[in-house]
């Protein structure tokens, strides 16, 4: 049986196309591609190279539509033995193929070629082809090598149109030697024999029908010779004779093969007209060949016959025709006994099952072929075996990852169903293709088997089986070149786990150039690609599916390694695979035990601008090099979550569950600014107690290839009120910062104060992670980014944006613990009485008190209802504080930083120490802190207040009034330092606010009227105080310190007093003036049965008129007769309407104005010593 056989297989002529001499194997393809494109050629560009020596006789030659088909036979082929029963099957002609550069001696090669057609008697046309030759050979060329044709040096297009040339002469010289072969079959006869007639007894009868058979044999065969001249009519003719002689003679034999070439004629000549007809008649005269061959007892040609038929009819879509002919060639194979022709009938039943469609019966009669290669047990057959094999195994789904089509993935050359059945057989022929490879000596090829078959099947391989799997990709390793790949995975699993969070230093956000804050609008750079929060189909999520990476700089990702089987896995090297992009990967060596699976960090550095694509892994494993893609285990795993696969390697190595992790779009950006931060001197965290203030400074770090020119602090989180200050200036004068410049950064910290009783931490654990968002303590967001120039606009996405910023997290630790308490705040009132002195106190002329002076209050200013701010501070730790009770100035802040802390705060006192566990009480004296004067403007509210007023009045008088008590609050300060480099202030602000909350208007508001007593002056001429008088002469201080001394009269001397009167309000007053005395006993000392005081000038209803903001003196004189100490009191009634007065002293709105306003004045102390 021959292969490639069919019906038109009669009417085609072969051609042996050989090289000879040194023939490159590049030069040979290239020569035999321009020989065996010439298949057809047409009678009608023959007919110029034809010469009829005599009438020939194919009478009937289409010379106007006809064609000589010619098969031409690569590399040579051998003897048929039936070549007198099919002309066809001879060889008519040979073509010798010569390259002239690698062969120089052309007689050599001639000769060579002579040999060769030798051994093909049937040859009638012979044609030794040299190319490329050059002047020496041209040169060799002799008349007597008829059969040599040299070709010129000239391009392929030349070349070609003399290779049709050649061709169509070829053909002419053929036909003109199947005329002269016909001519000469028909004037003297031939013996024509076939193996059949020998194993016949040729009794004397056979003998007298042999001797007519010949007649019948002769016109078959010449029938054979006018199909293979293009003459279809004439062989009908031949043919029709032959059929009739044989059924005479009985040669059945011979009349089966007359009948195959009247159909091939009829086939022939009827080509593409009325192909129904043709159908049937085909049909019918086959069936009668193959009953014809039946009875032959030639099973061969029957099962050709069949086949013929089977390939005719799969071209009119007759499928179940078709089967049942194969089906009934598969039957007949059982009887053939040469392993040559069944391997033929299986490999032409494949081939037209898959013609069909039929792939998986195609593929299992490929199998057939493959096994009947391997019981030759050669290496060419194990070649052949490995060839069949791999053109069955993309039916199987376990071809190899090379030969997939596009669009497949790897799933169909690895997954192995989950019907095991299937999966078996895949495993059948994964062990075959392994076990041909190793026969044709094919490592590569053998490790590629062993990888697929271990991978794709690993559930349904024994552990033993698996160790030699293991066993075998080594030993095909190292027959292997170091450093070879292979497009075929082995183990182990590989998948794309996550993108590690950007350190924080380097955390990158895009820039809105229409913006100020570029990053407003901006996310950052993180893994978190995918938010469930997201729509689907939204336009505006797709910027969550990308990532920035930055050229220059190491970026990371985690991939998950899986080995299911019972062997240890050592990977020499792996390293991420990228396309569309250079790249340089770190690779990394892990070794997976059996059963297990790996987390590994895989590195690399991008080196181009653009768009990245992270494919894979490069993976060196079992001594080959392989590729391992994301792509392909992910469409595996979904098949394993879905059970279209056997088991998920992940899962039953322990590893974590099943996970879609997206594929986000990567992009390159151009080299960035690198910002570190670095707090000075520490690391970062601070301990600072209550109230605490420290200075922190923060030094910045360009480690960046590119100057930072542009940078912009801010604070965000929670607890911002501990940050008071940040050096935005000194920031700013920095820049730009180069490439290995720094700057330092200051920040002014105050803690805040504590809750409970405990510690309390606020901040975070840590500064080089990413910063948690339920944090509690304050961050420092450092927005900075390069050069923003138009030359330096890069493309994002297929679109033109500003290089990406970057955003720096510097989170402030701020470890806050209990310090100094604050138990209580309360307000105290005290009535001390006044010493009467010459003078009355200046404010500018007052001398601050010495520091061991212990004296709080000024004995020689009115202090009647005097008002002290009493704090009763507590130290529960173990380190000692001294506290400064300060009074800040008016419209100064802690946050100007311009302003020294010498110029806006006050010293009340000095400092004073609290130990360890003790706790200690302050007075503050809040007469500094009353207001000037008073103006109906400033009550007209309050008193509105008392009335029945709108809500809306009654609140913006509350709220004017808290703003009041609120700054007169913020003005109180207490200051405490603790060792060398600790300080602070004790937060007592709202427990101040709220001890003042009942009794502000007493302590902001001046009395109306301020009364003072002082001794009057004398005059030079008087008796008495000439001291005194000329004590008036000295300086403020002198007479400062001598009113402090000089605090008393003598009893029975009349001694003359001044009562000083000032109107504190800016509203003219109209009163009547009375001036009491009291003794130590409080009974009056003028009036009365016990008057003990004698005086002059008016004491009791002086009416006077008090400009505002005015005063006036009132003398009069007074005569003690006891010495001892007494009290003077001034008081007035105050006359008219004066509402500020009336609110000031409590008086009721609803009073009648003409009724008098009693109003009264601290008490006066003054002594009295006896006469000398």
């Amino acid at each position: 049986m021959e292969p490639d056989i069919s019906i038109e297989s009669g009417c085609m002529i072969r051609v042996v196309v050989l090289s000879v001499g040194q023939m490159p194997t590049v030069y040979m393809r290239e020569y035999v591609s321009m020989v065996v494109r010439h298949t057809r050629i047409e009678l009608s560009s023959v007919s110029s190279f034809y010469t009829e020596h005599q009438k020939s006789p194919f009478a009937q030659q289409p010379w106007d539509s006809g064609c000589l088909r010619f098969k031409f036979l690569v590399g040579g082929a051998s003897r048929s033995p039936w070549e007198d029963f099919q002309a066809q099957r001879k060889i008519h002609g040979v073509i010798g193929l010569c390259h002239c550069p690698t062969s120089p001696d052309l007689g050599a090669v001639y000769e060579q070629f002579l040999g060769i057609c030798k051994t093909y008697p049937s040859v009638l046309a012979k044609r030794c082809l040299a190319f490329y030759p050059d002047g020496n050979q041209v040169g060799q060329e002799d008349k007597k090598r008829q059969h040599l044709i040299v070709f010129p040096p000239a391009d392929r297009q030349t070349l070609e149109l003399q290779m049709q040339t050649l061709m169509q002469d070829l053909a002419a010289s053929l036909l003109m030697e199947f005329e002269s072969w016909v001519l000469h079959a028909e004037s003297v006869g031939a013996i024509l024999t076939t193996p059949l007639d020998s194993q016949a007894s040729l009794s004397s009868e056979e003998v007298g029908k042999s001797k007519k058979r010949r007649l019948g044999r002769a016109q078959k065969t010449i029938g054979d010779y006018c199909l293979l001249a293009g003459s279809p009519v004439d062989a009908n003719a031949h043919y029709s004779t032959a059929i009739e002689l044989a059924r005479l003679t009985g040669d059945v034999f011979w009349n089966a093969g007359a009948l195959e070439g009247c159909v091939c004629a009829l086939v022939v000549d009827y080509m593409g007209v009325n192909e129904q007809y043709i159908q049937d008649e085909v049909k019918f005269r086959y069936f009668e060949v193959l009953q014809l061959y039946r009875r032959a007892t030639a099973i061969a040609f029957e099962l050709e016959s069949t086949l013929k038929l089977a390939r005719f009819l799969s071209r009119k879509d007759l499928a179940r025709e078709v089967v049942e002919l194969l089906m009934g060639a598969v039957d007949g194979a059982k009887n053939l006994t040469d392993a040559n022709d069944r391997l033929v009938l299986n490999v032409e039943i494949s081939r037209i099952f898959a013609s069909l469609g039929y792939k998986r019966k195609a593929a299992f009669f490929a199998r057939q072929v493959a096994q009947l290669y391997l019981q030759q047990e050669t290496r060419w057959a194990a070649i052949s075996a490995l060839q069949v094999l791999a053109l069955t195994a993309e039916t199987y789904h376990v071809q190899s990852k090379r030969a997939c089509v596009k669009g497949s993935g790897l799933l169909d050359s690895i997954g192995s169903t989950s019907n095991g059945k299937w999966s078996t057989l895949q495993m059948d022929v994964l062990d075959d293709m392994l076990l041909s490879s190793v026969r044709a000596g094919d490592p590569l090829a053998a490790w590629s088997s062993a990888a697929r078959l271990l991978r794709g099947h690993y559930p349904r391989v024994t552990p033993t089986g698996q160790a030699n799997l293991a066993a075998a990709l080594t030993a095909s390793a190292d027959r292997l070149p170091l450093g070879t790949r292979c497009s075929d995975p082995a183990l182990p699993f590989i998948r794309l786990h996550s993108f590690p969070d950007l350190p924080s230093q380097m955390e990158i956000v895009k820039r809105t150039a229409e913006r100020k804050e570029w990053w407003a609008d901006s996310a950052s750079s993180g893994p978190f690609i995918y938010t469930p929060f997201a729509r689907e189909g939204d336009s505006s999520n797709d910027n969550k599916l990308e990532i920035i990476w930055v050229v220059g700089e190491p970026v990371q990702l985690f991939v998950e390694l899986a080995n299911p089987c019972a062997v240890e896995v050592s990977v020499e090297s792996i390293y991420l695979s990228v396309e569309s992009g250079k790249f340089e990967a770190y690779p990394v060596s892990v070794t997976i035990q059996p059963n297990s699976s790996q987390t590994l960090l895989l590195s690399g550095v991008p080196l181009t601008v653009g768009p990245l694509s992270v494919r894979g892994c490069i993976v060196h494993c079992f001594g080959v090099v392989v590729e391992h893609l994301f792509d392909d285990i992910d469409e595996l795993l979904s098949d394993a979550a879905k059970g279209l696969v056997l088991r998920d390697p992940f899962r039953s190595t322990g590893g974590s569950k099943l996970r879609h992790v997206p594929k986000p779009t990567i992009v390159v950006v151009p080299p960035l600014p690198l910002l570190v931060a670095q707090f000075v001197g520490g690391g970062g965290a601070a301990v600072l107690y209550e109230g605490e203030i420290r200075d922190v400074q923060i030094s910045l770090v360009n480690a960046g290839l590119v100057p930072a020119a542009e940078a912009i602090l801010s604070l965000t989180g929670k607890q911002q009120e501990h940050v008071v200050y940040i050096g935005h200036d000194i920031l700013k004068a920095a820049l730009p910062l180069q490439p290995g410049a720094s700057v330092v950064v200051p920040v002014k910290l105050k803690a805040g104060q504590l809750s409970s009783d405990t510690e309390i931490v606020r901040g975070m654990a840590g500064t080089t992670g990413k910063i948690l968002k339920d944090s509690s303590g304050p961050l420092l967001v450092l927005h900075y980014a390069g050069l923003s120039t138009e030359n330096e606009v890069v493309a994002l996405n297929g679109t033109a944006e500003l290089p990406p910023g970057r955003r720096l997290a510097i989170p402030l630790q701020i470890h806050v613990l209990r310090g100094l308490c604050l138990i209580h705040a309360r307000l105290l009132s005290m009535e001390v009485p006044t010493q009467i002195s010459r003078n009355l106190p200046n404010p500018s002329l007052e001398v601050a008190d010495t520091e061991d002076s212990i004296v709080k209050i000024d004995p020689y200013r009115g202090s009647w209802g005097l008002r002290l701010l009493e704090l009763e501070l507590w130290n529960p730790t173990d380190v000692v504080f001294e506290i400064t009770v300060c009074l800040r100035r008016r419209n100064d802040r802690l946050e100007d930083s311009k302003v020294q802390e010498g110029n806006y705060l006050e010293c009340l006192y000095p400092s004073t120490r609290i130990d360890r566990d003790y706790s200690s009480r302050v007075l503050v004296p809040l007469e500094r802190l009353k207001l000037p004067s008073l103006g109906k403007a400033l009550f007209n509210r309050t008193a509105q207040a008392e009335e029945v007023a709108s809500a809306k009045s009654e609140r913006q008088t509350r709220a004017e009034l808290n703003a009041t008590i609120k700054e007169l609050s913020s003005r109180i300060c207490v200051k405490w330092n603790s060792g060398r480099n600790s300080s602070g202030e004790l937060a007592i602000k709202d427990a101040i606010q709220e001890a003042l909350q009942a009794s502000a208007l007493d302590v902001l508001l001046p009395d109306p009227l301020t009364f003072g007593f002082r001794l009057a002056p004398k005059s030079p001429t008087d008796g008495v105080g000439n001291g005194e008088a000329t004590s008036r002469m000295k300086d403020g201080n002198e007479e400062a310190s001598d009113s402090k001394c000089k605090a008393y009269i003598l009893a029975h001397e009349l001694t003359p007093l001044e009562m000083l009167l000032r109107n504190n309000t800016r509203e003219t007053i109209t009163m009547s003036l009375n001036v009491g005395c009291h003794d130590v006993a409080g009974e009056n000392c003028l009036n009365g049965n016990k008057a003990s005081v004698l005086w002059t000038g008016a004491l009791n209803g002086v009416e006077v008129e008090v400009p505002p903001l005015g005063e006036i003196v009132h003398t009069f004189a007074l005569c003690f007769l006891v010495p001892g100490e007494y009290t003077l009191v001034g008081a007035a009634f105050i006359h008219g309407r004066s509402e500020t007065v009336k609110i000031q002293w409590k008086q009721p709105h609803s009073v009648d104005t003409a009724e008098p306003v009693y109003c009264s004045g601290p008490p006066f102390r003054l002594y009295v010593a006896g006469a000398l």
